[in-house]
């Protein structure tokens, strides 16, 4: 054996320590003694030959080295369970096990729930757990590079923004549109409301050779925030077709005709995961509903 093998128990120890941020709560976490927790960190800190953790009174704080360790840990534990499931289901055909999934907010509350009954219908030994995840700095992909979702919702500039050790795909290309408050008769002529998350360079780039639109006077916490701003007459929005799901009826959606942009809704996974019946499934699933969009989004338009 290697000296830099690491059991299964040690990187669940360094999960645990990293996630915890000390040694006595990741202790009381593994049903083990604080002594115990130390001295096994410090025996994987002299196998992988790097300082894991910064140790203090605020407890211990994971250096970088020990970010990436935390994320390989998680990973390769990911691994060894979705490895188990694989083997039970080649005994009994039963597609069944864990499936984390990240996603941004509008495609939680919009293009998730759609799929998720339909993977249940399918495979009701799946269990899939959902954490919405802010698409700022590495969002839903950087969830999935951590090794804490198995499948990534992700706003996507081009395959290549994917971090370094994963793969993806596009899921759909959701039209932006004009929101306003109805009965408005110059709704361009309103002050902006924006929320952070809206769009990528790609739309900015869009936003910025449009005279038309000013410098957002409001900036919200999300999209749901700036619909509820804009029925109230706040002001106008430039929001993705699954912001506008379920739109109320205080607001009327126009379109920007055909120079409009788009925002790429994609999905990430690590190319081991991607090999597993419950990540494929939910793939195609998600394609599947995904073709649908534009054609749900331009019906939309011509309701209003």
């Amino acid at each position: 054996m290697s000296t830099t093998d690491l059991a299964p128990q040690e990187l669940r120890i360094l999960v645990a320590v990293a996630e915890e941020g000390g040694f006595s709560s990741a202790a009381a976490r593994l049903g083990a003694t604080q002594s115990a927790v130390s001295h096994a960190v410090r025996g994987i800190e002299r196998k992988l030959g790097a300082v894991l953790f910064e140790r203090g009174r605020f407890g211990a704080r994971p250096t970088p080295a020990g970010e990436r360790a935390a994320a390989h840990a998680r990973r390769v534990l990911r691994l060894l369970e979705a490895m188990a499931a694989d083997v039970r289901r080649a005994d009994t055909g039963e597609v069944a096990g864990r499936l984390r999934v990240a996603a941004f907010r509008s495609a939680a509350l919009h293009l998730l729930p759609p799929a998720l009954d339909r993977l249940a219908a399918l495979h009701p030994g799946v269990e899939v757990t959902v954490t919405v995840v802010r698409e700022l700095g590495p969002g839903t992909a950087g969830e999935v590079a951590a090794g804490r979702a198995d499948l990534g919702i992700a706003t996507l500039g081009s395959p290549a923004a994917l971090p370094p050790g994963l793969v993806g795909g596009v899921l759909l290309e959701e039209p932006y549109s004009l929101v306003h408050p109805v009965g408005y008769p110059e709704p361009r002529s309103l002050p902006l409301v924006d929320w952070t998350e809206n769009c990528g360079s790609y739309t900015r780039d869009w936003w910025a050779a449009q005279d038309w639109i000013p410098a957002a006077t409001v900036t919200a916490e999300d999209d749901g925030a700036v619909l509820s701003m804009v029925g109230s007459g706040l002001g106008m929005a430039i929001m993705p077709a699954l912001s506008l799901t379920d739109a109320p009826p205080s607001v009327r959606i126009t379109d920007l005709g055909p120079d409009r942009p788009y925002r790429c809704v994609g999905y990430a996974t690590t190319p081991e995961l991607a090999a597993t019946t419950p990540v494929q499934a939910l793939v195609r699933i998600l394609r599947s509903l995904g073709r649908s969009t534009p054609e749900r989004a331009k019906h939309q338009l011509r309701a209003v």
